[in-house]
């Protein structure tokens, strides 16, 4: 944490505070240039060219390059990054102002609005772990598709320490609860979304999405409705090697790949295009952020949530769930 993004180079009042000599730190270099050259085996003399975070070098990969692109990874959490340009934009909405890319030694910086959803993936292994309800990762889809609907169940993941849901007592079936997880994950990457929006003051029209759960198409459906807006998921799945390899080909010396607009290549993609009315959109998100409030300050110490109120829960849907309904 000694780096200073606005004068990209290590800040010497940090570096006096934590007491940490200057000298000892490495020479800062941009995302794309030639640091040194393989000494061994049969990659002796390739250069070493490109270096990127794994979130920055999908932005690359995924090419928002413009300002107001962004991108979406879904993992076990999901990771937005949304490209300001060479302006760093502080957030008055708690997002992350950070360093995009610096694609050459003598090119400007580029910045990025940055948010995370702690729980993505990690709703699905949430079902599958704790309440059995699915026994790979992979038929969530199909039981969520059999839904259709939520049926005006609300998942809301919680934080502290347990990774608590909270839904609304009208759920009827395992489907319902299956779709409402899969939601979950798309209400709160929209809720990043408004907030990026309001902070760079640009709206953003498309999103870019990669990682593991962009295989659900439903989930992708559903992030499209969500937001109103299209949903672009590129058939080539690795976008974050895609862009690491992008910034070492474009290093000056190495020109084997060129980032200039026209030239970029071609990537073959899915497009997911809203399904519902932004009336329906918005309503169905406004649920959701009252079924957040009813979920927030609850206390552990309360004796309705004790150290054993996870397993007594897991254990009363564990019998419902023998008959597949809710009271």
């Amino acid at each position: 944490m000694l780096f200073n993004i606005h004068t990209m180079d290590w800040d010497p009042e940090l570096c006096r505070y934590f007491d940490v000599p200057m000298e000892i730190l490495p020479k800062v270099r941009s995302s794309s240039e030639i640091y040194g050259w393989m000494k061994s085996t049969s990659l002796a003399g390739v250069p070493i060219s490109g270096c990127l975070g794994d979130q920055s070098a999908a932005l690359v990969g995924q090419m928002c390059f413009k300002e107001g692109q962004a991108k979406n990874t879904y993992g076990t959490g999901c990771f937005l990054l949304r490209n300001t340009g060479t302006k760093a934009v502080m957030s008055d909405h708690g997002l992350l102002t950070t360093v995009a890319y610096k694609l050459g030694k003598d090119k400007p910086a580029c910045y990025a609005l940055e948010g995370s959803v702690a729980i993505a993936g990690a709703v699905v292994r949430w079902l599958k772990d704790n309440m059995g309800i699915v026994q790979s990762s992979s038929e969530i889809e199909k039981l969520a598709a059999a839904a259709g609907t939520s049926y005006g169940c609300y998942f809301v993941p919680a934080f502290s320490g347990l990774y608590a849901p909270y839904w609304e007592p009208s759920l009827t079936q395992l489907n319902h609860l299956a779709f409402a997880a899969l939601e979950a994950v798309c209400f709160q990457t929209r809720e990043i979304l408004d907030a990026m929006n309001q902070d760079s003051g640009i709206p953003l029209t498309q999103l870019q999405v990669d990682g593991g759960m962009t295989s659900n198409r439903l989930l992708m459906q559903l992030q499209a409705d969500i937001l109103c807006m299209p949903v672009v998921r590129p058939t080539m799945s690795e976008t974050t090697a895609l862009g690491a390899a992008m910034a070492a080909g474009a290093a000056e010396g190495v020109d084997v790949w060129s980032l200039n607009p026209g030239h970029l290549p071609q990537v073959t993609s899915e497009k997911y295009e809203p399904q519902i009315n932004s009336d329906e959109s918005e309503f169905r998100f406004a649920r959701w952020k009252k079924a957040v409030q009813k979920a927030m300050n609850w206390e552990t110490t309360e004796p309705c949530c004790n150290s054993n109120g996870m397993q007594l829960l897991i254990s009363y849907l564990e019998k419902k769930t023998k008959t597949k309904t809710y009271d």
